[in-house]
């Protein structure tokens, strides 16, 4: 009999991806069957899951720390942000359409059904389920069709337990004050509460634990400490990026421009990793630093609205100095359409600009089709002639003189483009730099003498550890009691 459990928030951001991952091989490691589900997410750091679809890359990771293929059922509605109010909907990992806040709102009923479909194929012959909400149960504007948070938890019966996030401050209000304005219904679906991202001595946090649970019933399941390791694995919100700590006194500094929407950002992951590399992200209104060896631009879920922003910001400029300078510059998927000199959208498929000027860093033109490439590949990098893997998730089809010196070879077929002099290239493969032996060879060409340590296997190294401290901090056997069968 599957049992299942679902972790909510007091807000965004309070560490539930992470904490679901750790609870995952936690219970892994104790023998059990387990498998992740998010019934929706928001993320344009999306993943292709085991059986070709988008979905999450929480979950993705999640299903890593399970030791379970990914599926698509694990993030069956997946949001992916286009502009400042609208979202492409993705459904069972296939496109399903488009929509704006408002609009979606009318469109949650409908999905609920594909949820409850996913929710039954993920749960089927696993013994346990855990589930991540998404957002707050205390948004209360939004309880009406919700699929997210309590009305996935009522429709499928699976226990609560809400975490709240005391770094952010105010967590003893934030945990009462869910508590007092949430419906009846919903209240009594919660079977208790996790503190996370604690720094310093827990027993100082006594008196406010008496304090939560005089005020709500409910009672503790612990005090999760900062997670050192959590910093190892795959984000998947952007808000991370506004944290990440400048390095000082390393090799090589490569610049990475924030675009409004930036996608798939972790492509970026196996790179901070590296101890002589010093990744900056460079955040609107600031410059691309002039002593950066290497420029990378991203991947976005909106290639001509963000190369506007791009320019607004003047980051053409300076990428045109760097240029001079004899500086390296690596494009991915939109990224690598925005070097170019030329990209078109004559369907109007990301909005109403249909065209517009590349950053001319190569001579490929871009136009953007309505059919979207989805697939995990194993490919091939041509100038090191060095095995890669990685998945594609990308519209558009890119021509031009400098495809006619291909960056990488993908399922048997040549992808992207190197500039004359070499020093420019781009491609549509996320995930590149993940491959060690690569990574290592790039770096050196840049003068780094870098070791081709196993990056992945560091990444399972990090979940060991996340669920050997939630083991020592956590009431676990009580955590995993109140799981509903």
């Amino acid at each position: 009999m599957t049992h299942a459990i679902m972790l909510q928030g007091t807000g965004s951001d309070v560490g539930k991806s992470v904490l679901v991952a750790g609870l995952c091989r936690l219970a892994r490691n104790r023998g059990l069957t387990v498998r992740p589900f998010k019934p929706q997410n928001m993320s344009n750091n999306a993943a292709v899951s085991d059986d070709g679809g988008e979905i999450g890359r929480a979950q993705w990771l999640q299903a890593v720390a399970c030791g379970v293929p990914s599926s698509v059922h694990m993030n069956p509605v997946l949001l992916k942000p286009q502009s400042e109010t609208g979202s492409q909907i993705i459904v069972q990992g296939k496109v399903w359409g488009q929509a704006k806040g408002r609009d979606y709102q009318a469109f949650k009923a409908q999905l609920l059904d594909a949820v409850m479909a996913s929710w039954d194929i993920v749960r089927e012959g696993a013994d346990l389920v855990i589930v991540e909400g998404a957002g707050s149960p205390a948004e209360i504007n939004l309880r009406a069709g919700d699929i997210a948070n309590m009305g996935f938890a009522i429709r499928a019966n699976v226990p609560v337990v809400l975490v709240g996030d005391i770094d952010r401050g105010g967590v003893i209000a934030s945990l009462a004050g869910t508590h007092a304005i949430l419906q009846r219904e919903d209240r009594e679906m919660i079977a208790g509460y996790i503190i996370n991202k604690f720094r310093g001595d827990v027993s100082l946090f006594d008196d406010g634990l008496k304090a939560i649970t005089q005020f709500t019933g409910w009672p503790s399941f612990g005090v999760v400490p900062w997670l050192k390791d959590a910093a190892r694995l795959p984000a998947e919100d952007s808000v991370v990026l506004e944290r990440l700590v400048k390095g000082e006194g390393r090799a090589l500094k490569i610049a990475v421009p924030v675009l409004d929407r930036i996608a798939n950002f972790d492509d970026l992951d196996p790179l901070m990793a590296e101890p002589q590399v010093d990744v900056v992200m460079v955040r609107s209104g600031e410059r691309l630093p002039a002593d950066a060896g290497l420029v990378i631009i991203p991947g976005s879920k909106s290639t001509i609205g963000d190369l506007l922003r791009f320019r607004e910001n003047g980051w053409d400029r300076d990428l045109d100095l760097h240029r001079r300078r004899g500086g390296h510059i690596i494009g991915i998927c939109g990224g690598f359409q925005m070097l170019g000199r030329t990209v078109r959208d004559p369907d109007g498929i990301e909005g109403s600009v249909t065209e517009t000027a590349g950053l001319g860093h190569l001579d490929i033109d871009t136009v953007m089709e309505p059919e979207k490439t989805v697939r995990n590949v194993a490919a091939q990098s041509l100038p090191f002639d060095l095995p890669l893997d990685g998945y594609e998730i990308h519209l558009g089809r890119t021509t031009g003189p400098d495809c006619s010196r291909p960056a990488v070879r993908i399922n048997g077929v040549n992808d992207g483009a190197i500039s004359a002099d070499g020093k420019v290239f781009g491609t549509y493969l996320h995930g590149l730099f993940g491959a060690d032996r690569f990574r290592a060879a790039l770096l050196g060409t840049m003068g780094i003498a870098a070791e081709a340590f196993d990056y992945k296997a560091g990444v399972d190294a990090a979940l060991d550890s996340i669920a050997a401290d939630l083991e020592t901090v956590l009431d676990v056997d009580a955590l995993l009691a109140c799981a509903a069968p």
